[in-house]
């Protein structure tokens, strides 16, 4: 989506303009207003009729709490989807102009790769972070290459204003990969001191043709890399089709704009709508900042995760059930700080199972922590084989395993 700036007398620019800003926080106070009202218990005993005590029929006081808890997690939704609005509405950052003559010189350096250039700003978003805004097109003299028009990428093009700016930078997520023909706005952000290798492994239990476990490595933002693992209740193609749902279900609602507790408390009330033993899924999350190196878990019913620093294993564990056993759940969060050389490793709970029945998962941190691999394909291709070996190559349930590494750029 392409994004507009108005300029201010003090250099604060708003991202969204008057008229559009106006209209998202008309929204947003609608969606507050629906909530209030599902909110409101006499405004909920209007619409349904009074509601006895003590009911006669047990089966129709169920049916009526079951609706009641429905209302309170869609208003708790509709509040989410009110501070999405407002926080967009509002949002602002301050511009900073560049110099005619740093303006020349990046125009010029951009000419010599067959790029106009026509606008040029540096963007500072409340949360600290800077932006370069470029306003360019593709000249019309075509580059031609094995008789195709050759396109200049976005990528080529971060390297070249890296140069000029004397500082790293990366194109932003929603920048489009090529430049076009006509003028057109690129985001540039300077580039995360950390950046991450992922690896995974995984085996399918012996009598299905598919796992029901199901993972993606989201980047949710420039800078910013979630991990999704989610283990489907049972096996086979029911349990893949339901983990699946849940992953694709989060990516749409975090790429939507919800923040990640509230985007677990949507998919739960989806998967307890659903009322089937079938429907639940446990669900993982980590969630990434390579600007800090903060690292947020999320855990749903989900098997531990594991730190490895070293030789040194830190543990995080959950204690609660998976999505769809209750309307209302509540997720267990842990936060770490990660450092240059850490590997965070995600299981699914067959892998767990396959340890209980050799060394069992108590000695396993200590087993992790010998391992002298840095590549996270081979440390989880090590660890699924070991799990395998302890279950004395049996596979009676999917195994899933997940690595993601971590390095301070500036290191390597």
């Amino acid at each position: 989506m392409k994004r507009q700036t108005v300029r201010k007398e003090d250099d604060k620019i708003e991202i969204i303009p008057e008229y559009g800003r106006q209209k998202l926080l008309n929204y947003a106070e609608s969606f507050r207003d629906l909530a209030d009202l599902l909110e409101d218990g006499q405004a909920c005993q209007a619409l349904d009729g009074p509601v006895r005590e003590e009911p006669d029929d047990r089966q129709e006081y169920l049916i009526k709490r079951r609706m009641q808890e429905s209302r309170n997690l869609l208003a708790d939704h509709m509040k989410e989807m009110a501070h999405i609005l407002a926080t967009v509405a509002k949002e602002t950052c301050r511009c900073r102009p560049m110099g005619e003559r740093r303006y020349r010189q990046m125009a010029a350096l951009l000419k010599e790769s067959g790029v106009l250039l026509k606008e040029f700003l540096e963007l500072e978003h409340e949360d600290g972070h800077r932006e370069i805004s470029l306003v360019m097109r593709q000249t019309s003299a075509k580059r031609v290459r094995f008789g195709e028009m050759e396109y200049i990428s976005t990528e080529d093009l971060a390297d070249y204003i890296s140069v000029a700016m004397n500082r790293r930078l990366c194109a932003a997520k929603n920048t489009p990969t090529y430049l076009a023909g006509e003028y057109n706005t690129y985001y540039f952000l300077e580039e995360p001191p950390y950046h991450l290798l992922t690896g995974f492994a995984k085996a399918v239990k012996e009598t299905e043709k598919v796992s029901g476990d199901s993972y993606s490595f989201y980047e949710a933002d420039t800078g910013r890399l979630l991990v999704l693992l989610s283990d489907g209740v049972g096996s086979g193609e029911n349990a893949c089709l339901e983990s699946g749902r849940v992953i694709e279900m989060m990516e749409r609602l975090l790429e939507a704009g919800f923040s990640k507790e509230p985007a677990v408390q949507m998919v739960n009330g989806i998967m307890a709508a659903v009322g089937q033993e079938s429907a639940m899924s446990t669900l993982d999350v980590c969630d990434i900042d390579l600007y800090t190196g903060n690292c947020e878990f999320v855990k749903v019913g989900a098997a531990c995760t594991y730190i490895k620093r070293g030789r040194l294993v830190d543990r995080l564990s959950a204690r609660n059930l998976p999505l769809g056993v209750f309307w209302e759940m509540s997720p267990e969060i842990h936060t770490r700080t990660l450092q240059s050389g850490d590997y965070v490793i995600m299981l699914s709970d067959g892998v767990l199972e396959a340890l209980s029945e050799g060394i069992g998962e108590e000695a396993f941190p200590e087993i992790i922590g010998k391992m002298e691999y840095s590549n996270p394909n081979e440390i989880a291709n090590q660890i699924l084989a070991y799990a395998i070996g302890q279950s004395r190559g049996r596979i009676r349930d999917d195994m899933t395993v997940l690595v993601t590494g971590i390095w301070d750029q500036s290191a390597l």
